[in-house]
């Protein structure tokens, strides 16, 4: 090319390039605008990078826990193993790599990242992924998040069993003394609750607890000091400057309670003073996703029956633990109609859910943006591509079926129940 045309072809660059990126910007408005009236919050499990406790504990390769998700193996004819990332196996602590995230996130409607957050040995863990990936990227305030306390147990062969075999010991207990939990109350409210893009509820920062049972059991057992120390942790809140705190119970997974597992379910929201309930997964696990959804349905009818406080629906993409468990097989997988269709149905219950629910926020917890040693994921891969994101944006952004569900609605029927 001579240079004139190299001066033609530049100039014309130049006048198409502040139309394309109004273009960009424009579409991305549309997003933001169809979807203000839900949250769709993500959850990351930030464990594919390197550091130096879990590189000395767990992942000396240096890649984190992509060491054990590519060591991944078919248990059974058309087993998806391993999974395969359409970007690659990037690092969740590179800043460039999360500001890639946000804006496929946002473009299809998932607005709110929530990040596992450990405290293991006196000390954070896997933290650098929101650090340094998250809040270091150049667009993170196109994104709210907020925390789960992981609060559970890691026996060593449970994130890497290549290396510890069948070890089942412990390797980190997730117990906290009152000087640690002082500790971990004044780390989030000046490190996180204190961001601008921090998810909050009526003002309130939202801080979510992933084991109950466990913080339980860093006070004693004793619900009454438990509830002290959530107190605490309110009041501490208070003092640097918000209205109050959020704090929700996060189920994990869940199945259909008794009676009696219902009644002490509920008394112990209420007695410490939980905000919210929400799930992790989904619960109800099966082989068949649509029975997993349908599962999925009654727990979450059951838990909202019992619960005065709201309860935040949550949809997952599927499961696949096998690349940690070498015994696990077909009966343990989620592999009969796992679509990204399917998702879209379940994630438009859980739409219609929160739209029979206007005197909470619209708040739908998806597991999850990245759990691609569980097979849960909304990030794209070499088998459904963007499929997944692709279903929220047409369930939340577009509201490709709302009119289905506002006409049934409209006879009193909602997808095939009686108001």
């Amino acid at each position: 090319m001579n240079m004139r045309n190299k001066l033609i072809l530049a100039g014309f660059c130049a006048l198409l390039l502040p139309a394309c990126t109004q273009q960009s910007q424009q579409q991305q408005q549309q997003v933001d605008a169809a979807a203000k009236d839900y949250y769709v919050a993500a959850y990351i499990w930030p464990s594919c990078h390197d550091e130096e406790m879990s590189h000395t504990a767990l992942w000396p390769e240096g890649t984190g826990e992509w060491e054990v998700i590519r060591k991944g193996n078919p248990r059974f004819e058309g087993h998806y193993q391993p999974r395969q990332p359409l970007w690659g196996y990037e690092m969740d602590d590179d800043p460039k790599v999360v500001a890639k995230w946000i804006d496929a996130a946002t473009a299809h409607g998932v607005n709110v990242f929530v990040y596992d957050w450990y405290w293991y040995d006196e000390g954070p863990f896997l933290e650098s992924a929101l650090n340094n990936g998250f809040l270091k990227a150049e667009n993170n305030r196109k994104m709210q998040f907020y925390i789960m306390w992981a609060n559970h147990d890691v026996k060593r062969n449970y994130w890497n069993v290549h290396r510890y075999k069948d070890d089942t010991s412990i390797l980190w207990d997730a117990r906290v003394d009152w000087e640690n939990y002082k500790i971990i109350v004044d780390r989030v409210i000046n490190r996180y609750f204190k961001q601008p893009n921090y998810f909050k509820i009526d003002g309130e920062p939202v801080f979510s607890i992933f084991s109950v049972d466990k913080l339980l059991e860093s006070f004693g057992g004793s619900v009454e000091e438990t509830r002290k120390a959530l107190d605490y942790f309110r009041e501490e809140v208070k003092k640097a400057g918000f209205p109050g705190l959020h704090i929700q119970w996060n189920q994990g997974g869940g199945s259909l309670m008794s009676y009696e597992a219902a009644g002490t379910f509920s008394e112990k929201v209420k007695a410490m003073g939980f905000n919210s309930v929400a799930m992790y997964n989904m619960g109800g696990f099966s082989e068949d996703y649509v029975t997993y959804g349908a599962n999925s349905v009654r727990i979450r009818e059951q838990m909202d029956s019992i619960l005065n406080i709201p309860l935040f629906p949550c949809v997952s993409i599927g499961w696949d633990d096998t690349p940690r468990f070498p015994a696990k097989g077909v009966h343990d997988v989620v592999h009969y109609n796992n679509t990204p269709e399917s998702f879209a149905m379940l994630l438009l219950k859980a739409k219609e859910y929160a739209d029979r629910h206007p005197e909470q926020p619209k708040l739908i917890t998806v597991n999850a943006w990245n759990e691609w040693v569980e097979g849960s994921y909304l990030l794209p891969d070499m088998q459904h591509s963007f499929g997944y994101l692709e279903a929220v944006k047409d369930v939340i952004v577009d509201g490709k079926y709302d009119r289905f569900i506002h006409d049934y609605t409209a006879r009193g029927v909602i997808l095939g129940k009686k108001r």
